[in-house]
């Protein structure tokens, strides 16, 4: 039985999940996203990757619980998930030709020694100028609706894109892989070591 799990039911980080050839589980946890009055951005990353964690790993006790939680920082406002295709659009308008930071949390709970790390990733975007008639292919094509920022850079967003700035890619698609190893080095878990121990 695979004694890591990740807390997500997102196919895109369970994709990146994949890289790491490490047998692993998953669950979907059922959580309030919704930001505190007040509460700053990297803040909030950090407290729902801990919460999604947390809440898997209640039902998963002797695992390693992978959490991870992103937001689009924009002129001083956090935005998630836009939901429906006029909030993507919306989004994306505001974003033409303007640098957006994406922040992204990564929480990683050892539920067999009672020990956890959190801490986040930053990952910075310049989208191009981009006309309303781009912007609403863009949203029907390949319906973001799901996605933080209202694009999918594994996709088609791409395309929307001047310039990408940050030290891995993988945290702008929502799981940080260069940081997510380093963790799991620290709790025993060597993707490339030996998981006999584990």
């Amino acid at each position: 039985m695979p004694r890591l799990v990740l807390a997500s039911g997102s196919r895109w980080r369970r994709q990146l999940l994949d890289r790491l050839g490490l047998p692993y589980a998953w669950a979907s946890p059922d959580i309030d996203e919704s930001p505190r009055p007040g509460e700053a951005p990297v803040a909030l990353v950090h407290r729902l990757s801990l919460a999604k964690a947390s809440r898997v790993a209640e039902t998963h006790p002797e695992h390693l619980v992978i959490g991870s939680d992103q937001v689009a920082e924009f002129d001083g406002d956090i935005l998630g998930k836009p939901g429906d295709a006029a909030t993507a659009r919306a989004q994306l308008a505001r974003f033409s030709g303007r640098r957006v930071t994406f922040l992204t949390g990564l929480a990683l709970i050892d539920t067999r020694n009672a020990r956890h790390w959190v801490c986040h990733e930053r990952y910075d975007v310049l989208f191009r100028r981009l006309s309303d008639a781009e912007i609403a292919r863009y949203v029907e094509r390949e319906q973001p609706l799901d996605s933080a920022g209202s694009f999918r850079m594994e996709g088609l967003g791409i395309t929307l894109f001047e310039k990408l700035e940050g030290d891995d890619p993988n945290t702008l698609i929502g799981l940080p892989l260069i940081r997510l190893c380093a963790l799991l080095r620290e709790a025993g878990l060597d993707p490339l070591g030996d998981q006999g121990s584990w």
